[in-house]
């Protein structure tokens, strides 16, 4: 019986001695492969497997983190490390001055199981560079340019501020009214045609893509990111994003089937229609394929309304705070335009204090503060730091537009941010919400437009005020964009 009991002891250190020895190795294992190269930026101390995975990666956690490791600073995640870069001097220095080095994209996981690396945003390369360029280049020719894409922003106005009066004064959510008016302007440049506030799908679609876009940007979501292999198999956040885009994908196929159906090459009606006859070129390395037209109308429908129409949402938010600012907007309009005719674009540089608002908005509203992760395409040197080719890269968007080297009173709503002594309206250059570099924002002028036209037109015929006890609040839900908190607005006619 004792040498039982004396076998059994040996046979269990025998099986802690193995489990042992597999730990320490695979530990050892591990500080090898995730070593940093030499001169790599600094960053905090990660756990062993894990990384840094417990760091939220949101722009305010990354403002403390830049405060005590420096502009340029890396983080480890699983197996991957990623370098933050912040402040307008050294996102300036990647973007612009070293614009070669940090063009390219990494494979994203949470993304790349929808986007598969190919479209416009996420794919790299010729790929890259064709799809971008065809893009690029309807959005200058639809409608004949500028003119055109004008007319349809001042129509859809028209039908959003309808929307609006319908409300009667009384308070409402203006969410996803503001969702599909915006919605509207790209969805005619891609399907040639809008849909009414009251399309069921097009609703549908603003929900899911909505929902998917905060769902994003929590922590059980990019948590996927590190181990996908595993959580694909698990529920969560990432499985209800994954399901939404694929719900938005068979509703966008359902309008792409309908171009093929009534398809006449030789009178190209939108996007789609041009896309489709681009496919049929013989250059296969250029992704243009069925699967692509897919991904990039679901990208520039995406891209097109969920960043506009949250700057929007923030401007009906500051106008309630600060109704002295939006009685000054409302002056400058009577003055230049009156109530006689509709805002155009060439009202804008005669309105140099609306144009400074709506900067504003965009500053402090901080819609995309991280921007979309881009990745060294070469080795190279930043900040005096060593980043080898095939590293992933976050420009810290937020630490620009609220840099205090760059910005008078960066915490404060202060339109005279972009007002020289003469009140006139000043470019500034840290005034960065489109990013920069190859990969700036494809629609920014686009946005641009709707942005002035649709706030414009909305202040002309409005004011806009809270409902008795219930001012918004500034402090923002944080996804893949920084967006206000549900409100209600009155809107009262002019």
């Amino acid at each position: 019986d004792l040498n039982m009991i004396l076998q059994a002891v040996l046979d269990f250190f025998d099986v802690k001695g193995c489990l042992v020895f597999i730990f320490v190795f695979l530990l050892v294992m591990d500080i090898i492969r995730n070593r940093p190269p030499p001169n790599f930026p600094p960053g905090p101390w990660s756990l062993p497997f894990l990384g840094n995975i417990f760091t939220k990666l949101d722009f305010k956690s990354m403002d403390k983190m830049a405060e005590d490791y420096g502009p340029v600073y890396s983080l480890r995640r699983g197996n991957e490390r990623i370098v933050f870069i912040s402040g307008y001097k050294m996102v300036k220095e990647a973007l612009v001055h070293q614009l070669n080095s940090f063009a390219d994209r990494p494979i994203n996981p949470l993304f790349h199981v929808i986007f598969k690396g190919i479209g416009i945003v996420l794919s790299n390369g010729y790929m890259w560079k064709n799809q971008r360029k065809f893009a690029n280049t309807h959005l200058r020719s639809f409608g004949e340019g500028k003119k055109g894409l004008e007319h349809y922003i001042q129509l859809e106005s028209n039908f959003l501020c309808e929307a609006f009066r319908e409300e009667q004064g009384r308070g409402f959510n203006p969410h996803f009214i503001l969702n599909n008016a915006v919605g509207n302007i790209i969805s005619s440049v891609v399907f040639g045609h809008r849909f009414e506030y009251s399309d069921e799908n097009f609703q549908k679609v603003l929900r899911l893509d909505n929902e998917a876009v905060i769902l994003s940007g929590s922590a059980l979501a990019q948590l996927y990111d590190v181990f996908p292999g595993i959580l694909k198999y698990l529920p969560g956040p990432h499985q209800t994003i994954h399901s939404n885009y694929y719900q938005i994908i068979d509703i966008l196929q359902v309008e792409i089937d309908k171009h093929k159906e009534d398809w006449d090459p030789e009178n190209p009606r939108d996007y789609v229609d041009m896309y489709l006859t681009e496919i049929n070129k013989e250059d296969p390395k250029a992704g243009f394929n069925t699967e692509s037209l897919i991904i990039c109308t679901l990208e520039l429908l995406e891209a097109g309304t969920e960043s506009v129409a949250t700057t929007l949402r923030w401007a009906l938010v500051y106008m309630m705070i600060y109704p002295e600012i939006q009685e000054k907007v409302q002056a400058e309009i009577d003055r230049v335009i009156g109530q006689s005719r509709q805002p155009n674009m060439s009202d804008r540089p005669n309105m140099p204090y609306t144009d400074a608002v709506i900067h504003e908005i965009q500053r402090i509203g901080n819609i995309v503060p991280l921007g979309f992760p881009k990745m060294s395409s070469k080795d190279t040197t930043l900040g005096g730091y060593f980043i080898p080719k095939g590293t992933t890269i976050t420009t810290n968007l937020s630490s620009v537009l609220f840099d205090n080297n760059e910005w008078e009173s960066p915490n404060t709503f202060n339109p005279d941010h972009f007002l020289d002594s003469d009140g006139q309206f000043r470019k500034r250059e840290a005034f960065l919400p489109f990013s920069a570099g190859k990969r700036v924002c494809l629609g920014e002028n686009l946005a641009r437009m709707e942005l002035f036209l649709f706030f414009t037109t909305l202040v002309q015929r409005f004011s806009f005020s809270p409902v008795p006890g219930a001012l918004p609040s500034l402090k923002g839900v944080l996804g893949f964009t920084h967006s206000p908190e549900n409100f209600l607005v009155r809107a009262l006619p002019q």
